[in-house]
């Protein structure tokens, strides 16, 4: 495979990603309650506390959304936002090298989420197992982004050799 597939790959699995993310984000209240009755068919978490702090996430939101269905428009706008950065990589697949900057736009985000979710996940109360978690997501995003923008600067090296290459010789 050439470098221009294999980026166009990576980034079109981040992308899918993204959007995936960004539909999750809509409903989570059934997806929580979905969550929270499998792990009780399926007795998956009997010792770790899982099954506790879904079921108090899905107590919140479900609270919420009673009380101030107005609220769920904040996890919309999460979903839009993942939306638009997905919308973002559109550059980079058609052409990596003069989009490079994209990519690198999505590994520093991919890096802020490490001291995002730790020092805002510990003022919200959420557990260091799901912060970790979270943190994970980020890590995880900078590897296709940075082999990625890896290959990109590679290419780009190639072109441009080649196409001095080619103005020599005329």
């Amino acid at each position: 495979m050439t470098e221009l597939v294999i980026i166009r790959i990576l980034l079109g699995v981040f992308v899918l990603c993204l959007l995936l993310s960004g539909i999750t984000a809509i409903p989570l209240e059934t997806e929580l309650g979905w969550l929270r009755e499998w792990i009780l068919k399926t007795g998956f978490d009997s010792e770790h506390g899982l099954l506790s702090w879904i079921s108090k996430i899905h107590q919140g939101l479900s609270d919420t959304n009673e009380k101030y269905p107005f609220m769920a428009y904040v996890t919309d706008w999460l979903a839009f936002a993942h939306f638009v950065i997905a919308v973002a990589f559109i550059g980079p697949l058609r052409d990596p090298s003069r989009n490079i900057w994209v990519i690198e736009f999505g590994m520093i985000a991919c890096c802020m989420v490490v001291p995002f979710a730790l020092v805002a996940g510990e003022f919200r109360g959420i557990p260091l197992g799901w912060r970790f978690l979270d943190c994970a997501f980020g890590l995880v995003g900078l590897i296709p982004l940075w082999y990625s923008r890896l290959l990109a600067r590679k290419l780009d090296c190639s072109l441009t050799t080649s196409t001095r290459g080619n103005s020599e010789h005329k």
